[in-house]
Formats: C-alpha cells, sequence, structure tokens
C-alpha cells in the first residue's frame, strides 16, 4: 500500500475518499469536527503540492435516494472551518455540469462533492458508477479508514480504476501501520484488554487475538458471563446465558495455548442501574443476589495495573466499568492511567473504540498513548482477522 508521502500532485485533480459521516444536532450543525481534523494533513499535502482535493463522502443512511437532511451541503462550513480553507460545494458528482464545475477549479482549491450514498449504486460496489467518480480525478486518494471494511464504489472498486495512481492518505495509513504495529510486529509482553457489555460482539476479536497476545484482560460486562463459566455467580449483572459455552471454549483455549485470561477478582457492585444506587462491595469473584456489578474493584484495579504497567505492547478495546457515572469510573480511570503510565515507559499503546476513546478524553488522557484508532467497525473487523476491501484495494494496486 502507497502512502500519499509517496505521491506528487502538481497539476493534478485528485479524488479523496474521507470519511465525513460526522454527529450532527437537530439544527444539522456539527457537534464534533474530529474525523475533518484527522484529514487535515492529507488535504494539506494535496494543496501544498498544487493539486486540487476533491472531497468526497458519505453522511448518514439516506438508502440511496436524495434527502436533504443528509446533503453534505450543511457541514460545508464546517469542513472549511477545520480545514482552514474555503471549500467549494460541487453538488452531486452525476450533475450534468460536474466537469465543468471541476474545470473551474484551480491548483490548491478544495472542493466537495454531495453524499455519494444519495445513489444505490454506492453501497454496492458499482463498476459504472465507480467509473463515473473516477472520470473527475487524475489520481484517487482513501483516507477514509472508517468505511475501508466496506466493498463500496468509492473505497474498493474505484481504486481499481486508478493503477499505479492509487494512495493511502495519512490518516488511512496511519491506522493501518498503527494496527500492523500492534498486530503483528508487536513487543512482548503483549496484553489486550477487552471490555463492554456483551461477549457476543466480541467473540471473534477474543478468538483472532488468542493467536497474538501473551495476556488477556477481560472486563466490563462480558466478564460476567466469563465468570459464570466458571462457576461464579452473577446476580442481576448483565449476562448472555447463551455465551457461558463459548466463553469457556476460550478460557479452555487460552490454558492450551500458555495465554494469561485475567478476569475481575471482586467487584464495585449496585442495587440499581443509576448514578444514586445503593453500592456494596464484593470481595470475591461472586456477585451477590440481587445486586449488579457496574465497576471492578480496588484488588483487580491492582491486578490490572500490575500486568499493563510489565507489558511492552497494549490494546484496548471497551471500557471495564460504567465509567459514564462518576461512581462507577475508578476501574476504567485506572486502566487509562495504566495504559499512559505505561506508554511513558516506552510501551506502544493502540486504543478503540468509541467507550474507550471517550474514556480517554473525560480523564484528559488523550494525548499519553501512542495511537487512537477512529476507525469502528472497521478497526473491529481488522482486530476478528477480515481482510478490509479498501485497504485490499489499495494494496493490490
Amino acid at each position: 500500500m502507497k502512502s500519499i508521502e509517496q505521491a506528487s500532485f502538481a497539476g493534478k485533480k485528485v479524488l479523496v475518499r474521507v470519511d465525513y459521516n460526522v454527529p450532527q444536532n437537530e439544527q444539522l450543525q456539527v457537534t464534533s469536527t474530529t474525523r475533518i481534523k484527522r484529514t487535515v494533513e492529507t488535504v494539506n499535502k494535496i494543496t501544498n503540492d498544487g493539486g486540487i482535493a476533491i472531497l468526497m463522502s458519505h453522511l448518514g443512511r439516506p438508502k440511496g435516494e436524495v434527502n436533504d437532511t443528509f446533503s453534505l451541503k450543511h457541514i460545508l462550513s464546517a469542513v472549511s472551518e477545520t480545514l482552514g480553507k474555503s471549500v467549494t460545494f460541487l453538488g452531486d458528482v452525476l450533475d450534468a455540469d460536474i466537469e465543468d464545475k471541476i474545470n473551474q477549479l484551480n491548483s490548491g482549491d478544495v472542493a466537495l462533492l454531495e453524499n455519494l450514498r444519495f445513489h444505490k449504486e454506492e453501497e454496492k460496489g458499482d463498476l459504472e458508477f465507480a467509473k463515473a467518480i473516477a472520470k473527475l480525478g487524475n489520481i484517487y486518494v482513501n483516507d477514509a479508514f472508517g468505511t475501508a471494511h466496506r466493498e463500496h464504489a468509492s473505497t474498493a472498486t474505484i481504486a481499481r480504476l486508478f493503477p499505479a495512481e492509487a494512495y493511502a492518505g495519512y490518516l488511512l495509513y496511519g491506522e493501518v501501520q498503527s494496527l500492523k504495529k500492534t498486530l503483528e510486529e508487536k513487543r512482548s509482553p503483549f496484553t489486550a484488554i477487552i471490555g463492554g457489555a456483551k461477549v457476543s460482539t466480541k467473540i471473534n476479536i477474543l478468538k483472532n487475538l488468542m493467536e497474538k497476545v501473551d495476556n488477556l484482560i477481560i472486563g466490563g460486562g462480558m466478564s460476567y458471563t466469563f465468570l459464570s463459566a466458571l462457576g461464579f455467580s452473577h446476580g442481576n449483572s448483565l449476562f448472555e446465558e447463551e455465551m457461558v459455552s463459548v466463553a469457556r471454549e476460550i478460557l479452555e483455549q487460552a490454558k492450551i495455548k500458555g495465554i494469561n485470561i485475567y478476569l475481575p477478582v471482586d467487584h464495585l457492585c449496585a442495587d440499581t442501574f443509576s448514578e444514586d444506587a445503593g453500592t456494596m462491595l464484593a470481595e470475591d469473584q461472586n456477585i451477590p443476589d440481587n445486586w449488579l456489578g457496574m465497576d471492578i474493584g480496588g484488588n483487580t484495579i491492582d491486578l490490572f495495573k500490575k500486568i499493563i504497567l510489565d507489558s511492552k505492547t497494549i490494546l484496548w478495546n471497551g471500557p471495564v466499568g460504567v465509567f459514564e457515572m462518576d461512581k462507577f469510573a475508578a476501574g476504567t480511570k485506572a486502566i487509562a492511567e495504566a495504559i499512559a503510565e505505561s506508554t511513558k515507559n516506552g510501551a506502544y499503546s493502540l486504543i478503540g473504540g468509541g467507550d474507550s476513546i471517550a474514556a480517554l478524553g473525560k480523564f484528559g488522557l488523550s494525548k499519553a498513548v501512542s495511537y487512537i484508532s477512529t476507525g469502528g467497525g472497521a478497526m473491529l473487523e481488522y482486530l476478528e482477522g477480515v481482510e478490509l476491501p479498501g485497504i485490499k484495494a489499495l494494496e493490490e494496486n
């Protein structure tokens, strides 16, 4: 896969697939520009070289129909402000005058096409639709890691129409390199901390990581299913009965492979799922009847911290407690702090998943880790060992 760093864009019209599927309020105003900020370096490279950056993205789920609510014209001002450049709105990729509009652009200009998903052909990966997009530019750059797991016209199909002229933008290239550094070029001990609510959403990740990690820390709601597989009571905690046999299989495989799996050894429990709930500390791995686990206890914090501080490679996906409620945030905060300290001491740390990223932000530690992935579903599929179509198309080019 070729990085944008290897290209010169002077005098070129560059089609740039970005992921500007940004959150908006009821007035359609952008409430977070994080995804736009992550593309600034790529856009600057193109315009500084003297190229024209033609940005294209999707927004929401218009289901192949024109819907003003999902028009990218509503995010134009946020894109311009964040990029620090005047951005021209071009309209739809199939408009009769679209080529004329592009031909009026000058070197160093930035323009934005309308929502690609106004056309059902986009999500179908349609070749003719990809060709219609491709004729608007000379070079293709994919900087949308968040959609790299989709076989869409603007991500996978179009890349094959630019032989030797398809590149990974700085964001996408950085995401892939960070994942490879974590999973394929890891330094041991390699510790993965997997949390979140359900085992069912993380089965394939857990199974794939079993081939790579030295230590696997399991926290959050999913830990109660694993503890149940070991014969401990879960009280009223989040629990997936149908996943107990899967959890038991993972535990058995870990023993065979010599992988250390760590589960909570004590719990902070609540009588209701609320900030003002009554609490009690379960001092062993059992959770009493009528109580639900909401966070890891102090002994678990000490155990998990020791493992993290002894690690050279760290992957974190998912909180270990209901950190959104301050009363139950101590465990997740301790994990974040331990990862930050280990990173400071030379470990490589990759953080992914919306909740983990939100936790880092809440505790002021976003800049204290090696890399934060904003890939969402793409990152999860990569961790599962799935080949991502958008990446594969660039690697084959």
